[in-house]
């Protein structure tokens, strides 16, 4: 009898530690807990950086814990952190993707481990896999940002391209919606363009090549703002930045400061801190019920064009309303 009493108080006593220990998961906010892996692109991109901070706040928020890692655009790379996740047997995944096509497979590897997944960012081309994929309408964004540079140019001149990576669906995505508005104006005429890999150093570089062949160009268009800021750089060093238009894509401060100063026509801010926080959101309800919430596994969220007339209500990527 006494054994049987005790073990009923030991029953009891581990009830209550585990009532006590779900009671503090619920009171830190989280849902699930466990372990996200964060997989991202370039950390010491400000826009990519903005990603990872989001994502680890709401990780934490949400009771888990995190860890981050970045691919930098390399397949290769992208699978072996992908392997590693699977390996630590990981409770979700992040995933900013390497590549449309080269991405696949790694996140096959990740569904056939039975491990959520979701995609921020950038997409894949297959749907199927991912638990969800939401990107900014990148369409939409090069569509406005685009006008806005062609009423800079006064609808007339000549203008150079520098083209994020090829690998990344989003560079093609914009260059198409820039192609789709300036076409309809035949006074802006294309005279180069250049891959320049997202990257401020390589877009200064790439510029100034673009400009030793085209030096009286009057126009710059830009895949994203690091490489549009290379682009102010390799112009003010030829004196030549108050006689050019310069676009950017992605909202980061350091472009908005410069749409604030002239340097830049425009910028278009990704909403990449509230697809992000979506993102963790579903990563969360797939993990703890088995479903996103949503009814779409793609899913884009507008861009907003920021000029000198809205600058003062963008920072770090956000808008205020």
């Amino acid at each position: 009898m006494k054994r049987i009493l005790a073990g009923i108080a030991a029953a009891g006593l581990a009830l209550s530690v585990a009532a006590c220990g779900a009671e503090a998961t619920e009171d830190a906010g989280g849902k699930g807990g466990g372990t996200i892996a964060i997989i991202t692109v370039d950390p010491s991109n400000p826009y990519w950086k903005a990603e990872v901070d989001t994502a680890k706040k709401a990780a934490t928020d949400l009771g888990y814990d995190s860890y981050t890692a970045a691919h930098n655009n390399d397949p290769d790379e992208q699978n072996t952190l992908i392997e590693t996740a699977v390996n630590d047997k990981v409770d979700g995944i992040l995933l900013d993707p390497a590549g449309a096509d080269e991405s696949i497979a790694a996140v096959q590897k990740v569904v056939d481990a039975d491990i959520p997944i979701v995609l921020i960012n950038a997409e894949i081309s297959q749907t199927g896999l991912a638990a969800s994929q939401i990107v900014s309408n990148n369409a939409q964004g090069a569509t406005v940002g685009a006008e806005a540079w062609a009423a800079s140019m006064n609808y007339k001149g000549t203008y150079v391209e520098l083209f994020g990576n090829p690998s990344d669906n989003n560079a093609q995505v914009r260059s198409d919606g820039y192609k789709q508005v300036l076409s309809q104006y035949p006074d802006l005429k294309k005279v180069g363009q250049e891959i320049a890999n997202w990257d401020r150093q390589e877009g200064q570089e790439k510029m100034e090549a673009l400009l030793a062949k085209n030096p009286d160009i009057t126009g710059v268009i830009s895949g994203n703002d690091e490489m549009a800021l290379g682009a102010v750089n390799a112009l003010k060093a030829k004196g030549r930045l108050d006689q050019v238009k310069v676009l950017g894509f992605d909202g980061s401060q350091d472009a908005v400061d410069a749409v604030r100063s002239g340097e830049l026509v425009a910028t278009v801010v990704q909403p990449i801190v509230e697809g992000t926080n979506d993102a963790m959101k579903q990563l969360d309800s797939v993990i703890t019920s088995g479903e996103t919430g949503v009814s779409e596994e793609k899913q884009a969220l507008d861009c907003v064009l920021v000029t000198k007339d809205n600058v003062d209500s963008v920072e770090n990527l956000v808008i205020s309303e």
